[in-house]
């Protein structure tokens, strides 16, 4: 039998131990287990999900690595175009990790209504465009399909068809510039399919996805031209070593950017929430400990006759020191077990219900996402449990100071 184990089983079972003078800082202590642990989950779940919502949004309208032209430049617009006769199209098999390429072409345009305009770019996309990206941003219609013969069909923002009052079915005028400006610009008739929400405006209030023949006719290109190509990865970790092992393996007429080079502004954001999540843990975790090491030394306090006697008795003092050391951990379990209780309710009642908003213009999401990972749930609590113990082994040192005599006549 563990006799440290039994006795500290003892005191937590005893009656006088939940109405004694410490209950309430236990309470307290315990609460602020539970307190800092729902902060932590929170904290990595929204900080997590952020990045991930993020990059994923910004994958979708651009690939994880994008290949154009040099003369493009950083234009949003395809300028020149590029043979579709690629070594790495339509599979880019010199480069591991790398689950799709497809070829892309956008072109500058103005949506013309009776009372209104509204400039747009026009991403033109084929059969090999990964569809699956836009499904949950789907809010009415359906997606375009342009596998088989040229259509008029169009994919526009839900911020674009508010704006100049469109709907499924309705009939898009859209004007494309020359390079001539002298002549005039050239006109098509676009068929609305769906509109879609990303809830990130900064590229809603923009892209319009049509039939990249479209864009070739208008362009003056032949069926192998295009305006580039969009590569996904499998590991977003990865991105900036992919990155480099694309640019390696494409002609040196070729120009390669990751997202995170084009948008480095926004990823740069994106980093703080790393420092945020650390900064949260470190004072949940301090915060959690000094309450814990304030209920320790109170029960070494109300205790101190029995460590006398235990003393007395040839007790070691670190085998009284594992009497409280395994009484605090029943704490800390205790308020662990509220916390990932409280805090994982919460975090998959927004998952699923979506019940806090955030503003799309500052967040680049319509709701907090949130990320559910094992990982960062079992380091939060092993690492709270691990650090809060270490924490009570230089307060429970006062225990080898307890004289035997004195500790008995302790009133």
């Amino acid at each position: 039998m563990n006799l440290e184990f039994f006795i500290a089983k003892r005191l937590i079972r005893a009656k006088k131990y939940k109405s004694s003078i410490s209950a309430p800082i236990i309470k307290i202590a315990i609460a602020a287990i539970a307190i800092g642990v729902i902060m932590m989950l929170v904290s990595f779940a929204t900080g997590m999900g952020l990045q991930v919502k993020i990059r994923e949004k910004i994958a979708a309208f651009n690939g994880h690595i994008t290949i154009q032209s040099y003369d493009n430049n950083s234009s949003q617009v395809s300028l020149m175009p590029v043979s579709l006769e690629q070594d790495f199209y339509p599979e880019f098999k010199s480069v591991e990790g790398i689950t799709h390429v497809q070829a892309i072409a956008t072109k500058a345009g103005i949506i013309r209504t009776e009372t209104d305009f509204e400039g747009v770019i026009v991403k033109g996309v084929g059969a090999d465009f990964k569809w699956e990206n836009f499904t949950d941003f789907l809010v009415d219609g359906e997606l375009p399909d342009y596998t088989d013969n040229l259509n008029e069909d169009v994919l526009i923002s839900q911020y674009i068809a508010n704006r100049l009052g469109f709907k499924v079915g309705d009939k898009i005028i859209t004007y494309f510039l020359r390079e001539d400006a002298s002549r005039p610009p050239l006109l098509r008739a676009f068929m609305v399919k769906g509109i879609y929400n990303s809830g990130f405006q900064e590229f809603d209030k923009l892209y319009m996805l049509s039939d990249i023949r479209h864009i070739q006719r208008i362009n003056g290109w032949d069926k192998n031209q295009v305006g580039g190509f969009e590569v996904f990865i499998e590991d977003f970790d990865e991105l900036d070593l992919k990155g480099a092992e694309v640019y390696d393996n494409t002609n040196s007429f070729l120009d390669t950017q990751t997202i995170k080079q084009k948008y480095a502004s926004i990823f740069e954001w994106v980093s703080l929430f790393d420092f945020n999540i650390a900064l949260i843990i470190g004072i949940m975790i301090l915060v959690a400990g000094i309450n814990m090491i304030t209920a320790l030394l109170v029960l070494i306090l109300e205790r101190t006759q029995m460590i006398g006697i235990l003393k007395a008795l040839g007790g070691s003092d670190w085998s009284i020191r594992k009497i409280f050391l395994y009484n605090a951990s029943y704490l800390i379990l205790l308020g662990l077990f509220w916390g990932n209780l409280i805090g994982l309710g919460l975090l998959f009642i927004q998952k699923y219900f979506k019940l806090f908003p955030l503003n799309p213009e500052t967040y680049y999401v319509t709701e907090i996402p949130v990320y559910i990972g094992w990982e960062y749930i079992l380091g939060v609590n092993i690492g709270t449990l691990v650090l809060c113990l270490l924490m009570l082994l230089i307060p429970s040192i006062i225990i080898t100071k307890i004289s035997p005599v004195k500790a008995m006549k302790f009133d």
